[in-house]
């Protein structure tokens, strides 16, 4: 860029030297001649391919609904097949044709068709690579900033559009950002970034397939690595268009500093998580209970912890309740759990039979644990019944505490009920005295007594 010419002015030369371009491709296009037949011959092209599009995208979608039982991956190919089928079809004839015109008549009367044809194979494959990239969103950018790159370098002016947008730049001091310059970092951080979620996905398949790695320390291997390498693609990118970044030690401190005290929750957050990971007080399939939450951790994040409970509901539970709050994990050194029920019986039954009959009761039923024998204690004698304490141990709480709970009490009521044994309710007595059934018959009111 010359230092004596406006920069404005520059700008508008360029794009006036555009506009002349663009007009005579156009005048040529009008004018009568080879050029002008390959437009018209692209037209037919393109409208032979719509109705070729419509036709066999619906014998397509016919023949795949008289298929049953197909893979998603299959059914998902067929659609991006099915919408695309215009595309193909038009960059097959468009190519036939410029095949046989080359062999028929001067090459030169055939290039715009071989650069149609030519630049709708390219569209083709870069709509099925996109699909390498999960996001929608981030897919559709990348494809149309493939699509539209393409186009420029088919059209041999990728120079003069990389010239162009050079040109629209900020300058401060020594300090210049032009626009290509933040598109060519967008696309290197873009690349190094999906090259770095594939070597992290890898990665952490490996680690969680590791069973000698606890699961905690494998979230926070996992965790360590993705900000590991992603860091790491994105000071490389930064640094690979020539940006520097020593110029913002001093304002990232600043900005730190704001940061540490308007976000001292989520920090604080941050660091619970990293403290839960390294001490192993909890770790993903623990069963913890919280408060009035009790569940199951499915997930430790940076900021919350995922707890799903029996209903199905799944709380995010802030790290730093984790920390700062009690919270009873059911299987922290291991997955035994106690449970106790209490019960009574009548006076009139045997304490020795109802002991030995609960004990029996309770090793009957699924899930309680029978090297870890049940035990019946009495534990008090109420008024209407001798009280009893059962207890027993499973080792599967992520299966449920109430339903287990349950099915003993119900294998209780059998053993009782097959054994005669009976479970007492409190009664009352009411005595009537001859005055005063003879008054109540009279209907006379009775005094009460003084």
């Amino acid at each position: 860029m010359n230092p004596d010419i406006d920069p404005f002015t520059e700008f508008l030369a360029s794009l006036q030297a555009q506009f002349s371009g663009v007009t005579v491709f156009v005048q040529s296009i009008v004018t009568p001649g080879w050029r002008q037949n390959q437009i018209i011959i692209l037209i037919a092209l393109a409208s032979i391919a719509w109705v070729l599009h419509r036709v066999s995208g619906n014998l397509l979608e016919n023949y795949v609904r008289s298929r049953e039982g197909w893979a998603k991956w299959k059914l998902r190919m067929v659609v991006q097949v099915k919408r695309r089928l215009g595309l193909m079809w038009f960059a097959l004839m468009a190519g036939s044709i410029y095949l046989v015109m080359q062999n028929i008549t001067w090459p030169s009367r055939s290039y715009l068709i071989g650069l149609a044809a030519t630049l709708a194979a390219v569209w083709v494959g870069i709509a099925y690579a996109a699909r390498l990239v999960r996001n929608r969103f981030m897919r559709r950018m990348v494809m149309w900033g493939l699509w539209i790159y393409a186009t420029f370098y088919f059209l041999n002016i990728a120079d003069e559009v990389s010239a162009f947008l050079d040109r629209l730049a900020i300058e401060v001091g020594d300090f210049r950002l032009s626009v290509l310059t933040i598109i060519t970092a967008a696309v290197v951080i873009g690349v190094l970034f999906t090259g770095a979620r594939l070597v992290s996905t890898t990665t952490s398949a490996r680690i969680r397939k590791n069973e000698d790695i606890s699961p905690s320390m494998q979230v926070l291997a996992v965790k360590g690595v993705q900000v590991l390498l992603y860091g790491f693609a994105f000071f490389m990118g930064v640094k690979a268009v020539g940006i520097d970044l020593t110029g913002l030690a001093v304002l990232s401190g600043a900005i730190g500093v704001g940061l540490g005290f308007g976000l001292q929750k989520v920090v604080s957050n941050l660091v619970s998580g990293v403290i839960i990971l390294i001490d192993k007080s909890i770790k993903p399939g623990d069963v913890i209970s919280l408060g009035d939450t009790f569940g199951w951790i499915q997930t430790l994040g940076a900021r919350y912890a995922s707890v799903v409970t029996r209903d199905g509901k799944e709380y995010l539970i802030p790290n730093e309740d984790l920390i700062t709050g009690q919270v009873v994990n059911w299987s922290h050194s291991n997955d035994f759990v106690r449970l106790d029920i209490y019960f009574g019986t009548a006076y009139g039954d045997d304490p020795h039979v109802v002991r030995k009959l609960a004990v029996d009761a309770a090793k009957g039923v699924d899930r309680v644990l029978s090297f870890k024998a049940p035990v019946c204690h009495i534990v008090g004698f109420g008024d209407s019944s001798v009280d009893y304490i059962l207890r027993f141990w499973i080792k599967d709480p992520t299966g449920g505490l109430t339903n287990i709970r349950g099915n003993v009490y119900l294998a209780l009521w059998d053993t009782f009920k097959e054994h005669d044994i009976s479970i007492p309710f409190p009664q009352r007595e009411v005595l009537m005295l001859e005055d005063s059934k003879l008054a109540l018959s009279r209907g006379t009111h009775i005094p009460a007594p003084e």
